[in-house]
């Protein structure tokens, strides 16, 4: 990189983040060092698919762990953030076979073994673009240590995990009812299913007794299930019923003989109060099935249309099926009456087809067990920090409803189930390896969900199960893992619980909890909508700064965050802002080294102050971001950068700068490199393209600022009573320009200005700092006093201890300035008043820490004092006018 030690004139943050990624891997600044004797600090990335690009929930999310990394590594910890990839079974086997079929094939046509070919080398090409997004973000990351779900060790992590859980009883196989998506021919699991509001209907039916003596009043929202339907249920109770529980009916169309059952799950209050059952076709109806050992008629394919046992509808889709059996229902008189209804229907999140709830064999996670011990935990000391807290709530309400987990999916993409079948007996064989005798095993076809390698990622990338690996011992549990609120279920809770299982300690001591990133007007965003921002389009014309601070700082844990490009480029002015302050500063230290930087000897008060606030400032940045609080992180940087830094002390630098005090000169040039140095570092996390090239520039210690120790308050340069001074003469400087300005009057031409100090210590604070004040208030005559006459005509305004003048003869208005001053005599009553109101309050004056309540008080003072100067120059303009 360069070693010029100036700026280029404009900030032009393509030029500065070219090349400088590449420098930071080269430098090896990102790895960690499990032979160091540092504290680790460990995060693992949330794995992006590989399934296409990174949206900006994916910028917001690796930009938080991003700043939390930089920070621990300054900071002096083993800092490793792993990186890695999902293979993400549905979705990229949809995106391969979408592909296939452009070209007229499928995955039938190739394969097996040629398919996941062809998938791997998606995986490659999209995982590069993957790395290439990471690289313009700018993202801390060990690739050494990158790892992706279908990795040797991790294959070897999920087949230990599904043999261990299934010798213990926690895996089985069964046929359950399980959600269906006809269009990838798979199981999905339950929070999977996306629910919309779909107006359908429901259909009123009369099912005729056997014997031909009566019928029974059913209605159903799927009438094509109704060729599967075992018995008829009503309430044991029911007595409108008691009579038929025993009978049977005669199935429309089939004219197959069904039982009436009597079930308390049917709920008599509800329509007729007889309810169809359809065990291979409904999960209620399935366990009523279980309970009265019905036979399970299952009559669909897998593809959603109907098969051999729905008779003359075989073949056809579910949904055209349902359409002909009402017409053939309604021509036979059965069905009487079809009612508008607007119900929730589960569609696929990833193929959007109407999900069938569908008799199948699959394997499951019996769930109970595992959900105990996970809720046991967050009873403890040792327990899963959830931030916001709010979210752990969530997490247990899920944890305590929860149902086995069906774990098998019809793919080729994925871990392929580790049980075999024998040929002849049917019997089951689970292992990590094959059966020795494999020519007569069969092994089974499916691939296990996503979540299930997922959810051994904390540790499974450490090296488990070699439970002796250096990284395992190092590295896991790890610190933080930083998500998002949608997928607290699908992934967090299941790492919870596996990690419980297999290394017995929870995966992460805390949970960052972030958002949704909404489009400006609180929308989703989504391609439907066309409101999409890809973040790299946004980096291309803003930097990955601009993108970064934004990000990070535009909300709160837990909120969602609305995209504005508006906010991304008052970002960008915000580091154009801190560009033009560095250039300025470097000028005036060219040739300093970094043994030339002293903070020994006399200081000026605008020295002290800004040290002072520097050291108040790292305080509240180091604190709020152990709090995860980045937004008030944000705020926080951005006042004392741009106000305090840029605005106050760079201007009243300018003074000695260009003085003849060569004292007070080298002072005020070690002041300015110190803190723009410890500012940089403290920027560095949230923006550290910028913050190193301004860094390379300043006269340092060290390779990189990624390494470069975080800043740390030293009290031997705060100094509380000159930072008051300077606060005083600040008021004054702002109070003057306000009056100026309303009566528009430049700064350029000189005005008289009184000072009527309180005391004796306020007038000597500001006899000694008049020097400032004839620069920034330009004022001929400049008279300090104690208890000054108010001069006739004069603007005037109070701050802490100081009463100010400025007697612009012909340009007051008394009438305008009188209302001015009530105005202000208004604001301080209130102050007072609600200063009084926490005083006179005993709980809060008996519970509150001394020094709150001391702070308190030298409030009501402070605004009593101005609100009784205020009401005094009132009464003297009432008498002029």
């Amino acid at each position: 990189m360069s070693e010029e030690t100036n700026l280029a004139t404009k900030y032009d943050p393509k030029a500065i983040e070219q090349g400088r990624y590449e420098w930071w891997l080269k430098g090896k600044f990102f790895e960690a060092d499990p032979t160091s004797d540092k504290e680790p600090f460990t995060i693992v990335i949330p794995p992006p698919n590989v399934t296409g690009k990174l949206h900006l929930g994916h910028a917001w999310d690796t930009t938080l762990q991003d700043i939390l990394v930089r920070m621990k590594r300054m900071q002096g910890y083993d800092a490793l953030w792993l990186p890695g990839m999902d293979h993400a079974g549905i979705a990229t086997q949809a995106k391969v076979e979408e592909k296939l079929r452009a070209t007229g094939t499928t995955r039938y046509d190739l394969g097996r073994e040629n398919f996941l070919e062809e998938t791997w080398k998606w995986k490659e090409e999209y995982a590069s673009h993957i790395r290439a997004q990471w690289s313009k973000l700018g993202l801390g990351l060990d690739y050494s240590r990158e790892r992706f779900t279908l990795d040797e060790g991790l294959s070897t992590a999920v087949q230990e995990v599904f043999v261990k859980l299934y010798e213990k009883g926690l895996i089985y196989r069964g046929e359950y009812i399980i959600n269906w998506d006809p269009a990838t021919k798979t199981a999905i699991s339950d929070i999977e299913v996306i629910y919309q509001d779909v107006q359908g209907a429901f259909y009123h039916m009369r099912y005729p007794l056997a014997d031909g003596t009566d019928s029974i009043e059913i209605a159903t929202t799927r009438p094509e299930t109704m060729l599967g339907d075992t018995a008829v249920a009503v309430h044991p109770e029911d007595e409108r019923y008691q009579h038929l529980i025993g009978k049977t009916v005669k199935l429309p169309i089939t004219g197959r003989e069904i039982p009436i059952i009597a079930d308390d799950y049917v709920d008599m209050e509800f329509g007729s109060g007889a309810v169809k059952i359809t065990p291979a076709h409904d999960p209620n109806d399935f366990e009523i099935g279980n309970r009265h050992n019905l036979e399970r008629v299952l009559v669909m394919n897998e593809d959603g249309t109907m098969n051999e046992r729905a008779g003359k509808y075989e073949g056809m889709d579910r949904f055209e099926c349902r359409k002909q059996i009402v017409s053939d229902l309604q021509d036979m008189g059965v069905l009487f009456k079809i009612e508008e209804h607007l119900h929730s229907v589960g569609h696929s999140e990833r193929s959007g087809a109407v999900v069938e709830p569908y008799l199948s064999t699959q394997w499951f996670v019996k769930m109970q067990p595992l959900a105990d011990e996970a809720i046991k935990l967050q009873a403890g000391a040792e327990k899963v920090n959830f931030v916001p807290n709010r979210f752990e709530n969530t997490y247990l309400r899920w944890m305590e409803n929860i149902r086995d987990w069906c774990i098998s999916r019809q793919l080729w993409w994925g871990h392929r189930i580790p049980a075999w079948y024998h040929k002849e007996t049917g019997e089951i064989y689970v292992g990590s390896d094959a059966p020795k005798d494999s020519e007569n095993w069969k092994q089974d076809e499916d691939v296990l969900d996503t979540w299930f390698s997922s959810a051994l990622w904390p540790f499974s990338t450490m090296g488990w199960p070699d439970e002796l690996s250096e990284e395992f011992k190092r590295y896991y549990p790890t610190d933080v893992l930083v998500t998002g609120y949608d997928i607290i279920f699908f992934w967090v809770s299941r790492m919870i619980f596996q990690g419980l299982e297999f290394t017995q300690k929870r995966p992460f001591d805390d949970v960052l909890i972030h958002g949704l990133v909404r489009a400006e007007d609180g929308r989703k965003m989504s391609k439907s909508l066309g409101n999409g921002v890809d973040p790299m389009d946004v980096i291309d014309q803003y930097g990955a700064d601009s993108l970064r601070y934004f990000l990070s700082t535009g909300s709160s844990p837990g909120q969602d965050l609305r995209f504005s490009i508006e906010k991304v480029e008052s970002v960008w002015n915000f580091a154009n802002k801190i560009w033009n302050a560095s250039r300025f500063v470097l000028m005036n230290i060219e040739g300093m080294s970094y043994e030339d930087i002293s903070l020994q000897g006399e200081k000026s008060v605008a020295d002290e102050w800004i040290l002072t606030r520097l050291n108040e400032t790292i305080e509240q940045v180091t604190k709020l971001s152990d709090k995860y609080e980045f937004g008030e992180v944000g705020r926080t940087l951005y006042n004392f950068i741009w106000d305090d830094f840029c605005d106050w002390y760079i201007e009243m630098s300018k003074l000695p700068l260009y003085g003849e005090n060569e004292q007070a000169k080298q002072m005020t040039r070690s002041v300015l490199a110190y803190v723009l140095d410890q500012t940089m570092r403290l920027l560095h996390p949230f923006m550290p393209f910028i913050t190193e090239e301004i860094w390379q520039k300043l006269p340092h210690q060290g390779e990189s600022i990624t390494v470069a120790p975080w800043p740390v308050a030293d009290p031997a340069l705060s100094n509380p009573e000159k930072a008051a001074d300077m606060k005083v003469l600040s008021e004054i400087i702002r109070a003057v320009r306000t009056i100026r300005a309303e009566v528009q009057t430049p700064m350029s031409k000189k005005v008289p200005l009184y000072l009527s100090a309180k005391d004796d210590q306020t007038e000597s604070i500001l006899q000694e700092n008049a020097i400032y004040l004839e620069k920034f208030c330009n004022p001929e005559p400049l008279v300090i006093g104690k208890d000054l006459q108010a001069p006739e005509q004069a603007m005037s305004s109070v701050v802490t201890g100081v009463e100010i003048y400025l007697p612009l003869v012909g340009l007051i208005d008394v009438v305008s300035e009188t209302a001015r001053l009530e105005k202000e005599l208004e604001k301080w009553a209130k102050e007072v008043k609600l200063v009084q109101g926490k005083l006179s309050n005993e709980r809060f004056v008996s519970k509150a820490p001394e020094a709150v309540v001391a702070e308190e008080r030298a409030k009501e003072k402070d605004y009593l004092e101005k609100f009784e100067a205020v009401q005094k120059r009132i009464d003297e303009l009432k008498n002029l006018a």
